[in-house]
């Protein structure tokens, strides 16, 4: 009795395993749906005219740091961003007394027409496989999120889950695609020799961000009040501060970006300001690459991530 019951139990678990390769990358699965959605927005990218590049007159009437962070980017003289693609890795809580989870994501970003963020990211929770998607299309953000591609553990979508992704478009075109801002539709105000607020208009709403910038010229914070905190299942939002240190930099195809970092919130006690998410930017590119979302993230074999 006991080898039939120990044989049905390792027929379980291989139906199980089968299961969740098929469904994770397979066409149902939110690999598959980044997939698709990746390829529209490649297309729409390659269709695009030729841009031109960007010059010293583009960043005329931008605060003297942000000016001077755009130069350091490497952005002048090369052509203006219209699509962002870029793979990074590190490790996420739900809250200071959480545990941390491993995760490798890859993103794509469309900064020119219809703006796009698809964002993909494969963690792992409690030893088992979890599944993330992000989208952002054109004023509208979900948040879906299953554990080994089958179960459903978030599901958010509506007006908050909208103001937060659109705060995470903003950080996108500040941290990752700096070239970008001299285009922005933003207002700039100059604080100091280091610090500027923008109030950018995206998609209908206003998002208010405050960037600090290093002696080297480089950005080491972006502060918004404008992001919702969502609850562990994304269906309620509560308002609250956001902000993402940048620690490190490091050149990506000629370019000087941002690559390791964290974002925090600043919540009311008893939780504090915590970090909830650390990450490092492993590749950035600005070509409408066909490969994109065929080499869907999956956990990196060997690679450290630290521990708390």
């Amino acid at each position: 009795m006991r080898r039939r019951v120990m044989g049905a139990a390792t027929a379980v678990l291989l139906l199980s395993a089968a299961a969740y390769g098929l469904v994770s990358r397979g066409p149902l699965g939110l690999r598959g749906e980044y997939r698709r959605r990746i390829a529209e927005v490649v297309t729409s990218a390659s269709a695009s005219m030729p841009t031109p590049v960007v010059t010293e007159a583009d960043l005329r009437h931008l605060p003297a740091p942000v000016a001077t962070y755009v130069r350091r980017s490497g952005a002048i003289g090369r052509p203006r961003v219209t699509v962002m693609h870029a793979f990074m890795h590190g490790r996420i809580r739900s809250g200071p007394d959480a545990p941390w989870m491993p995760f490798s994501a890859e993103q794509v970003n469309s900064f020119v027409g219809k703006r796009r963020r698809l964002f993909f990211m494969d963690a792992t929770m409690r030893g088992l496989p979890v599944d993330v998607l992000h989208v952002y299309d054109g004023g509208h953000a979900t948040m879906r999120a299953r554990v080994r591609s089958l179960i459903p553990v978030v599901d958010a979508s509506g007006p908050d889950m909208s103001r937060a992704e659109r705060v995470t478009v903003v950080n996108d075109i500040c941290v990752l695609a700096p070239g970008v801002l001299p285009f922005a539709d933003a207002v700039w105000e100059e604080v100091d020799a280091r610090r500027a607020r923008a109030v950018f208009h995206i998609d209908g709403q206003d998002v208010h961000v405050e960037l600090t910038f290093g002696e080297d010229g480089a950005l080491v914070d972006f502060v918004s009040d404008d992001r919702r905190r969502a609850d562990d299942r994304g269906t309620s939002f509560a308002r609250q501060r956001w902000s993402t240190p940048i620690s490190r930099t490091a050149e990506q195809h000629g370019y000087m970006l941002a690559s390791h970092g964290e974002a925090r919130w600043h919540a009311p006690e008893p939780e504090g300001e915590f970090a909830y998410l650390e990450f490092t930017i492993d590749t950035i590119d600005y070509t409408a690459d066909h490969r994109a979302g065929q080499k869907v993230t999956t956990r990196p074999a060997g690679r450290r991530v630290p521990t708390p």
